[in-house]
């Protein structure tokens, strides 16, 4: 699963098997705690993140959704800028 990016000790990354992971989401992982979070909407949908893990990566996923919607729809992997 290529790390699509890092920042505040959170790791993203994605899955590249669109088929068998529906609807398009990113994997956060962040110390003990990992959640995928849908795209389009930055929702939970499966797992958990502390508050402020989960506010850091809903902000991030805010700058990044066009580009993390291409990348989920082209399965052409590429870093994106971290959060500042």
């Amino acid at each position: 699963m290529p790390v699509i990016s890092r920042f505040y000790g959170i790791i993203i990354r994605m899955y590249f098997l669109q088929s068998e992971h529906n609807p398009p989401h990113i994997h956060a992982i962040y110390g003990e705690d990992v959640a995928a979070l849908e795209i389009q909407t930055g929702n939970i949908i499966e797992g958990y993140l502390p508050p402020k893990a989960k506010a850091l990566v809903q902000e991030w996923m805010s700058i990044h959704r066009d580009e993390l919607l291409n990348i989920w729809e082209t399965q052409n992997f590429k870093s994106l800028e971290p959060l500042e």
